[in-house]
């Protein structure tokens, strides 16, 4: 069913729509990255995968270290205890005065080598020196109750020592202090020689292990490499589907969206190519009609034909422009339906009153009487007043085109079950069922009617119903005054309040 409306009101200067709405994180920025810079994913995944081996890295060489010294020192240690116990075994007290009778040189016992270096001390009875080094310190525990070895570190000849005494009681004698010390060169050599048998092995694992993490984050990353080289391979106008099967599963998301934006894109483009194609098409025969309209006038030389033709230039160019309007209200209706349109609570009983009265005139110049039945509590959605004002005005303007002189046009706004519902109904011709599943088509028009038009309302008032979630639907009225003249009545469906819009 044809309608037309007049041009839609001037809309309200673009607002810069923020970068991200409230409440939603933004990603920490890097301090020592710029904001322009790009980022690398294969520098990324790679800088987190062996910037903690660098890290642990040192931190095992120092516990290996530690390690080492643990692992170093009881062989020294057992060696030390057994020398001061084989001396200690041969301590004796002759005539009060004590004697070392070792049988052999304490030197074979000591075993010294080339890296070590090891003394020895007996202290008699009275604290003097029987055998040995005196310049080994003296322990500064005063325990001698017992005689089993204990060890030290101290300081000998400024270097650092390692002491293991022991205190031999003979008798009720006072005790025999016996010492041992030895110097930590050994113990040194012995935990670098761990050190570098643990350590150079590491210095070439790690190469061949950044190495392998080379090549595995190469081979990991070589499918968006791929995916990355057939979408440049694509042609311009190529806008299939992309095959996700060859796409790793943590990429398939990606690749989905990417479809799913490529089918959106593809429809856009659709909508454009159809409405570009049915505007040239729609444009051809008004433009035709005002061409050949002006042609004919300039050939006329009677004042009156000259008239007549111009009235019917104007009347071409009136039709040519509500053509154009209703193009422009539909691009402009189908382009809200990608964007994000500002949306707020608007009362309709309070915009059905506003619009009905803006048609008042043009009702009365057809001589049909247009009225409203409306509750006085709000009835509240949630959409755009300028689209709702659109849309509800190419409904009446398409109810008094179609009602005949005397007939009754009624706006009315109503409840039902927790929804809001807008209703237009008149008392025209009606439209037959076969026929209102087509009439919400572009450029379609009802047979059998005389009645101007575009075929673009219905088209419109579908759109903008689609944007705010609402169900536009056509029925007759439940009463008939006239079986010729049975009239039709349009309803549209709202949600109700509260509720939260996928376009918000």
């Amino acid at each position: 069913m044809p309608d037309q409306t007049p041009p839609p009101p001037p809309r309200p200067a673009a607002t810069a729509v923020p970068a991200a709405a409230p409440g939603m994180s933004q990603p920490p920025a890097n301090p020592l990255r710029r904001p322009d810079e790009q980022r690398s994913l294969f520098g990324e995944i790679l800088d987190w995968m062996l910037a903690p081996l660098l890290v642990l890295w040192p931190m095992s060489v120092t516990l290996t270290f530690v390690v080492a010294q643990e692992i170093a020192n009881p062989p020294y240690d057992r060696k030390l205890a057994e020398t001061v116990s084989l001396i200690a075994d041969h301590i004796q007290v002759t005539q009060g005065a004590v004697q070392l009778n070792l049988g052999i040189d304490v030197s074979e016992v000591l075993r010294p080598d080339s890296t070590v270096s090891a003394s020895y001390m007996v202290l008699g009875l009275r604290g003097e020196l029987v055998a040995g080094d005196a310049d080994i310190p003296l322990p500064t525990d005063e325990d001698t109750s017992t005689s089993a070895p204990r060890l030290r570190f101290d300081k000998m000849h400024g270097s650092e020592v390692r002491v293991a005494y022991t205190w031999v009681r003979i008798g009720d004698r006072p005790p025999v202090l016996v010492q041992v010390a030895e110097t930590l060169e050994g113990r040194t050599q012995l935990a670098n020689e761990i050190i570098k048998g643990v350590i150079v092995p590491q210095f070439t694992v790690l190469p061949v292990a950044v190495l392998l993490v080379w090549l595995a984050l190469t081979r990991g990353l070589a499918p968006l490499t791929a995916l990355q080289a057939h979408i440049r391979r694509r042609r311009p106008e190529d806008r299939s589907p992309i095959d996700p099967r060859g796409a790793p599963e943590e990429i398939a998301p990606l690749v989905e969206s990417f479809n799913d934006l490529l089918a959106r894109l593809s429809a856009s483009m659709q909508v454009q190519k159809h409405f570009i194609a049915d505007a040239a098409h729609q444009m051809k025969t008004p433009l035709a009609g005002l061409r050949t309209q002006s042609e004919l006038a300039l050939r006329q030389t009677d004042p009156a034909e000259q008239r007549r033709s111009l009235r019917q230039i104007a009347a071409a160019t009136e039709r040519a422009t509500r053509l154009i309007n209703q193009l422009l209200a539909l691009a402009r209706a189908e382009h809200r339906g990608a964007e994000a349109p500002s949306c707020e609570a608007v009362d309709l009983v309070r915009l059905t009153r506003e619009v009905v009265r803006d048609w008042v005139p043009q009702a009365i110049e057809r001589q049909i009487d247009l009225g409203v039945d409306l509750n006085e509590e709000p009835a509240e959605v949630f959409g755009a007043p300028l689209t709702l004002r659109e849309m509800l005005g190419n409904l009446i303007d398409n109810a008094l085109r179609y009602t005949p002189t005397g007939g009754a046009v009624t706006a009315r706004v109503l409840s039902d079950g927790g929804e809001i519902v807008l209703e237009v109904e008149d008392t025209g011709p009606g439209i037959s069922e076969a026929e209102r599943p087509r009439v919400f088509d572009r450029f379609y028009r009802a047979l059998g009617t005389h009645v101007e038009g575009s075929g673009l309302g219905l088209a419109i008032v579908r759109e903008i119903a689609e944007q705010h979630d609402a169900q536009v639907s056509i029925h007759t009225p439940s009463r008939v005054r006239d079986p010729n003249s049975p009239g039709v009545l349009f309803r549209v469906r709202f949600p109700h309040l509260p509720r939260t819009s996928s376009r918000d």
